[in-house]
């Protein structure tokens, strides 16, 4: 399913493959010999998405732009079943595995491989082919790719990453965190209210 999306409409080359039950919304651009399969949701809620050549986007994954966060996917990249994209930027030849989340304003150099279940944190840069273990979190610039069970090291280092105030414009130690958040974030999702279905 098409969407118009706050005056722009997703553009799709002809040669690409885009499953029935996908839905794509907005200013999403998806280039030549791409694959979108079955549950796959891009949508662009007031920053564009632009998808290479060659790309394919799995069962269930969830690639979301904000007008601060664009994402872009370079060519020739896979991303898997259940990944999560929220405002990154990948370059071309990135293999996400399913279940891989990666967070606003993370940048992923080429060849880099994130395998099942790893997290790309917000504002990681991954290197040139760095390689994230199963389930681990790579997190900060510079880097650091830690084992889920090093719960402190990766808390000390989020901390410096400020996820309130870099995604939402909050300060983490403001008293009611959870109602400014969920309010303001409310009211920009609420723009879909006005989207219309174009194919």
């Amino acid at each position: 399913m098409l969407f118009e999306h706050m005056g722009s409409q997703p553009k799709i080359d002809p040669t690409a493959v885009i499953a029935p039950s996908a839905v794509i919304s907005g200013d999403v651009t998806i280039g030549p010999e791409c694959q979108v399969l079955h549950g796959a949701v891009i949508t662009a809620e007031g920053g564009p998405i632009v998808i290479g050549s060659s790309v394919i986007v799995m069962e269930n994954a969830l690639i979301r732009a904000s007008a601060v966060h664009p994402v872009h996917i370079g060519d020739h990249t896979l991303v898997g079943p259940m990944v999560s994209i929220a405002g990154a930027v990948i370059a071309p030849e990135v293999y996400l595995a399913t279940g891989v989340r990666v967070f606003n304003g993370a940048r992923i150099d080429s060849g880099c491989e994130v395998r099942i279940n790893a997290v790309v944190h917000l504002r990681t840069h991954l290197p040139e082919r760095t390689v994230v273990p199963i389930g681990w979190v790579a997190v900060g610039d510079p880097l650091q790719v830690l084992p889920a069970t090093e719960r402190e090291q990766i808390w000390l280092a989020r901390q410096d990453l400020d996820f309130p105030g870099y995604v939402f414009g909050l300060d983490r130690d403001t008293p009611d965190l959870m109602v400014q958040l969920t309010e303001r974030y409310g009211r920009g999702l609420a723009r879909h209210a006005d989207d219309r279905q174009i194919d």
